[in-house]
């Protein structure tokens, strides 16, 4: 599980710096970039994701295939998950762009929102490789192979912070844009990942009997297929990253002090959560190739493992978050009101680190099964049925401010971490894995 899992999770880890940089590199134009950094992102990742989710049935099908030997079966989806990667960034790029010339009307505060849209309509434009990246590296992963996908984010990594230097700050000759520079910054780097990925795939498969690309014949069932084990993975992610843009959305409203330390937590938070992250993709893909072999035991023996090693790096991580707040905070400028909102926020995310960490773990190991759907009603009811409203009557009804949103947020994942924890527990104790394959892999 180690082996598989560590690369992912520096992969994780990789792709959540980048986030953390462009809100460091900004941070010196003051508060109010940092807020606008914050929404921007958030509403990107809130419109993307559920087209990045849609790719996530590869981590079903490839996996299974290749535990079952059928390397052709592999390249076919591949094939297939390019293709709907491709058709997918039309419409949310449209969206993106629709949104960002909403903001202005959504009451946000005037610092931030003159920020905003500039930011997030150029940050649109890494749609298409950020899809890509996705098919590729779900692609990669189903197969095991996961050491270039965490070159590729350390590749890109490198990237986005020489461009952010070079575009927020007008270096060598290019004109300072600002918080805008670092949008562009962001969507060469996503551009920097897809080509790593593409280049890994010609590579490894240079010497194959088949081509990768051999058979580009598309067919109708292979999409309903990938879709239909997608489309409830995509709305979960959907649903659980869409609590966390709206309570960002919500926090917009709120001094730009609150909105920036709602995004400093929410990046440590989010830091920590890359480790279950990781540990949640290598054990879709383990689960699937034991499934796909017929190995029951296997399947719940790397089921448990992974929940076991999230269970322990969370528990750790909120012991830090409890023991040393203001040390994490002080690489963020001293603003001393975001600085006390800050620590009070990195309390209340210690309280959640353990759910977390469980509900995500808890999602990659039923996906390995192939079951994609009971994540999606809990989150729907965790998160928005009792966590995200109750978070906004104590921030805006009960006068908490963003520290009672946070509280909210807290109790959905603990729901979620809960449930899906006795799920996943029931499931491999009772259903005869070689029949979920069976009802899986059929047309």
């Amino acid at each position: 599980m180690l082996r598989l899992a560590i690369p992912v999770v520096v992969a994780e880890l990789g792709w959540m710096t980048m986030g953390m940089v462009d809100t460091l590199m900004v941070g010196p134009i003051g508060p109010e970039a940092i807020g606008a950094v914050s929404l921007g992102t958030s509403l990107f990742m809130g419109i993307t994701i559920f087209a990045l989710g849609l790719l996530l049935g590869l981590d079903t099908l490839v996996s299974q295939a290749f535990g079952g030997g059928r390397i052709e079966e592999c390249h076919r989806w591949l094939v297939h998950g390019t293709v709907l990667a491709l058709v997918l960034s039309v419409p949310v790029f449209l969206a993106l762009m629709w949104v960002s010339e909403a903001l202005p009307s959504w009451g946000l505060t005037p610092e931030v929102a003159v920020f905003a849209k500039p930011y997030l309509r150029a940050l649109s434009w890494g749609t298409v490789p950020l899809l890509l990246y996705g098919s590729f590296r779900r692609y990669l992963q189903g197969m095991g192979v996961v050491r270039p996908v965490m070159i590729a984010l350390f590749s890109a990594n490198v990237v986005n912070a020489v461009a952010n230097w070079i575009l927020i700050y007008g270096k060598f000759g290019f004109p300072a844009l600002g918080v805008t520079g670092s949008a562009w910054a962001t969507v060469f780097a996503r551009a920097a990942m897809a080509l790593c990925l593409l280049a890994t795939i010609l590579y490894r498969e240079r010497n194959a009997a088949v081509s990768v690309f051999s058979n580009l014949r598309l067919e109708l069932a292979w999409f309903r297929r990938l879709i239909g084990l997608g489309a409830p993975a995509a709305t979960q992610v959907a649903l659980e990253i869409g609590v966390f843009a709206t309570a960002t959305a919500l926090a917009g409203r709120l001094p730009a002090v609150a909105l920036a330390a709602h995004q400093i937590a929410l990046n440590y938070a989010a830091l920590t959560f890359m480790v279950p992250l990781g540990i949640s993709s290598a054990a879709a893909v383990r689960v699937g190739h034991a499934v796909g072999r017929n190995d029951p035991t296997a399947a719940s023996r790397a089921g448990w493992t992974a929940l076991a090693l999230a269970v322990m790096f969370m528990s750790a991580a909120a012991v830090v978050f409890l023991s040393v707040p203001r040390l994490l905070l002080s690489a963020v400028p001293r603003d001393p009101g975001v600085l006390a909102v800050g620590v009070t926020l990195l309390f209340v995310a210690a309280v959640f680190q353990l759910f977390d960490g469980v509900q995500g773990v808890a999602t990659g190991a039923l996906r390995g099964l192939g079951d994609t759907r009971t994540p999606v009603l809990w989150n729907l009811l965790g998160h928005w049925g009792v966590g995200l409203p109750f978070g906004y009557w104590l921030c805006f009804r009960a006068g908490y401010g963003v520290v009672g949103l946070w509280w909210g947020l807290s109790l959905g994942l603990i729901i979620c971490g809960a449930i899906l924890l006795g799920v996943w527990a029931r499931r491999v104790r009772h259903l005869p894995l070689h029949q979920r394959r069976s009802s899986v892999l059929s047309p």
